[in-house]
């Protein structure tokens, strides 16, 4: 296509040029003319560029892309965010699972009315980090394996080890050797029962157990007498009747005490079902026990 060729007025007839032309476009009133078809300073047309001009549809084409680009660009990055805040916040879940706080069930009775079958409670696992020690009247949840339980024969193989690491990530159930009990000695104290209507005694001292034990459960239905080696607790469930704790496992290997370092947390919270939200405080039942000068002294 030339663009030589005059312009053509509204009419249709040919454009008048030079002064003429001036002067008549001065007066014509009505729509001014296309932009690719305006003349230019020396008089003559603009060329067309979008017909005759190849390398300007390819930079329309171009610009094109990269408009389609920019569009689908905002929203591969908005996934990107959403995949990395995803992988963020499980991260943050599995170091709190395994360094801070860990869910667990009661599997049963053994801990009425303290805690219910079915609850499900938090283990504060900071609460004896940093040099920090059970003490007496604390609810623990631990690992009774070569306390309560056997120690498994051989060593553990490869999938024993991923178990392992599940659990302590929160991925894999606890499974049938955590227990969740009460602390009653720690190291070094001397730990009591005359059987049936007489309360424990702890370095001498009587317990007043009443705020925690489940109605109608004695202290004790059996009689024994234990010194609690260093590093070791003898734990007691609060349905005395209805549990199987240290007082079971006395003349086994290992005598029924639990090493500290088998403990994994302390209960701190109930959080399930709601309507027995609460936080589970160490008891003050064995505040006047003294004798180990240790730390299941409470002041």
């Amino acid at each position: 296509m030339s663009t030589h060729e005059p312009p053509a007025d509204r009419d249709g007839s040919p454009a008048p040029t030079g002064a003429d032309s001036l002067s008549r476009s001065a007066v014509v009133s009505g729509p001014e003319p296309s932009p690719e078809r305006q003349a230019t300073p020396d008089g003559g047309p603009v060329p067309e560029q979008s017909k005759d001009r190849p390398e300007a549809a390819e930079k329309d084409g171009e610009d094109g892309e990269s408009g389609g680009d920019g569009e689908s660009e905002p929203g591969r990055s908005r996934s990107r965010d959403l995949l990395l805040l995803v992988g963020i916040c499980l991260a943050a879940l599995l170091l709190v699972n395994a360094f801070v706080a860990r869910p667990f069930t009661v599997p049963s009775g053994s801990m009425e009315g303290t805690l219910q079958p079915g609850d499900r409670l938090i283990a504060n696992q900071l609460a004896y980090a940093f040099g920090g020690h059970p003490r007496r009247g604390d609810i623990v949840v631990f690992d009774g394996v070569g306390s309560f339980l056997p120690e498994p024969a051989g060593q553990p193989g490869f999938w024993d080890n991923v178990r392992s690491v599940g659990r302590d990530l929160g991925l894999v159930p606890a499974g049938n050797t955590v227990y969740v009990k009460r602390v009653i000695g720690v190291g070094g104290d001397r730990v009591r029962s005359t059987g049936p209507g007489a309360p424990l005694t702890v370095n001498g001292v009587p317990v007043d157990e009443t705020s925690y034990l489940a109605p109608g459960d004695q202290p004790s239905d059996v009689a024994f007498d234990v010194v609690v080696p260093p590093g070791g607790l003898f734990v007691l469930g609060d349905h005395r009747s209805a549990s199987r704790d240290s007082r079971d496992h006395l003349g086994e290997p290992g005598g029924g005490f639990v090493p500290e370092d088998k403990v994994i947390g302390r209960a701190d919270w109930v959080v399930y079902p709601f309507s027995r939200l609460t936080g589970l405080d160490r008891s003050s039942a064995f505040t006047a026990v003294t004798g180990t000068g240790g730390h299941g002294d409470q002041g």
